[in-house]
């Protein structure tokens, strides 16, 4: 693509910054062109910003990716990249909880996030493996709550980050004090 100029060229109307190519470069050059007129058309015929290129790219991509192969139940890690929706997020592991077309909703150590595919990866844990960390997920987040000292919630943020599916014996040891310490059935007790 010519950069050179925000004017038309023979009637075409060009990116004048590279914020509004940085999201064409993971397409093919015909798509490329594509997305560059069709964010045209969503711009009223005049250059598009950054953000409308993205977007369209964004389109074109959940158009042509393939289905969503993620089952209820699967162990993921969130991949942040690039997104400030997940920003804290990345390398945590969480339990699909909801398949969608372009997403799936994630049951993380400190709530659920609707995660678009690009942001997942799949452990592969086998099915036993997936339901060990649904119990641990589920014991974490019984715990969990913003009014809980730094050093637990940074404990707790530790074993939401893990990339293994059990926890060692010490690990287990905390999150058992974590759970007699914390534990929403003891909060009665205070």
């Amino acid at each position: 693509m010519d950069t050179s100029a925000p004017d038309s060229n023979e009637g075409q109307i060009l990116p004048i910054n590279e914020y509004q190519l940085r999201p064409l470069i993971p397409l093919e050059p015909e798509v490329q062109r594509e997305a560059w007129q069709k964010a045209v058309e969503v711009a009223g015929g005049k250059v598009p910003s950054g953000r409308i290129v993205k977007d369209v790219v964004q389109c074109i991509i959940e158009r042509t990716r393939v289905p969503n192969t993620y089952q209820l139940g699967e162990v993921c890690q969130i991949l942040a990249k690039d997104n400030p929706e997940l920003r804290g997020k990345g390398g945590c592991w969480g339990i699909v909880s909801q398949v969608n077309d372009f997403s799936c909703t994630i049951k993380t150590w400190d709530g659920e996030y609707t995660v678009g595919l690009q942001y997942l990866k799949s452990y592969e844990y086998l099915p036993a493996e997936c339901q060990q960390m649904q119990v641990v997920c589920e014991r974490i987040a019984r715990i969990h709550s913003d009014s809980l000292e730094e050093t637990v919630k940074s404990l707790l943020q530790s074993l939401g980050k893990l990339n293994r599916a059990y926890l060692t014996a010490v690990e287990e040891k905390l999150l058992n004090v974590l759970e007699s310490e914390y534990g929403k059935d003891n909060s009665l007790n205070d």
